[in-house]
């Protein structure tokens, strides 16, 4: 495998506090914008090691729910949901303004990002979110997924996203974080989940099977335990078989 190329990121700016670790070693980053985490001053940290490390900036909007880090589904309209979502990316594109520097991409955080991903009127939302602020941005979907259909019909561009450090259901669905094999935490399982990815453009589940799948970037999060052991590693034994992240 020679001349390939994968897109690593990671979400930031959480409170974890490692975004200087991580930087090296990822090439985009999903930054709170005040949702589940996050606030001005973390905003303007996490975009000034990305502006020194050359990693593209993504918004990495959510639930308004900090109390429990946006991964509770919350009851919300649709007006009261796309005018947190817009207040959210619109905090963060003026901190990037005065950096000069342009918004790469939206992802959605936690809860919202899985029920955008199956329910067509949250995704819809979203949607409308980034037609309204005509945003030459990409958009982060999962593979196959409700939202990324409506975007490619909207004509928004998209990047289909895996998760490094995740298990999969057979639905590409990821397993719920209250199972205890829901996260990897060990740094061999988690090059060969995305090497497979990579590779053969299929998952293994937790069952065991083998499911077709796209990815265009690979999610380690921020606030796994072992986030900077697994994206060294990770990064390491990619750049060995030929791969670069960029």
């Amino acid at each position: 495998m020679e001349n390939l190329v994968i897109d690593i990121n990671a979400d930031l700016g959480e409170g974890i506090g490692n975004e200087h670790q991580l930087m090296p070693y990822i090439s985009s980053c999903n930054i709170a914008c005040g949702g589940h985490a996050g606030d001005a001053e973390t905003m303007k940290k996490v975009v000034e090691l990305a502006k020194k490390y050359q990693v593209k900036i993504g918004a990495h909007p959510s639930f308004p729910d900090k109390e429990n880090f946006g991964r509770k589904v919350m009851d919300m309209s649709c007006v009261a949901l796309f005018t947190s979502i817009k207040s959210q990316i619109k905090d963060l594109l003026a901190i990037l303004n005065e950096a000069h520097l342009p918004l790469h991409h939206v992802k959605l955080h936690g809860a919202l990002y899985n029920l955008a991903a199956t329910n067509k009127k949250t995704a819809t939302t979203i949607i409308e979110v980034m037609t309204c602020l005509m945003l030459p941005a990409k958009l982060y979907v999962p593979y196959n997924s409700v939202i990324a259909k409506l975007a490619l019909e909207q004509n928004i561009p998209i990047l289909y996203e895996a998760f490094a450090d995740r298990n999969y259901n057979d639905d590409l669905t990821l397993v719920s974080r209250t199972e205890p094999n829901a996260i990897i935490q060990d740094s061999n399982l988690v090059f060969n989940h995305v090497y497979g990815m990579f590779s053969t453009k299929k998952v293994k589940t937790v069952n065991g099977n083998y499911k077709t799948i796209k990815a265009d970037t690979f999610c380690i999060h921020g606030d796994n335990p072992e986030a900077v052991s697994l994206v060294k590693t990770l990064t390491s034994r990619l750049k060995a078989e030929g791969i670069k992240v960029r």
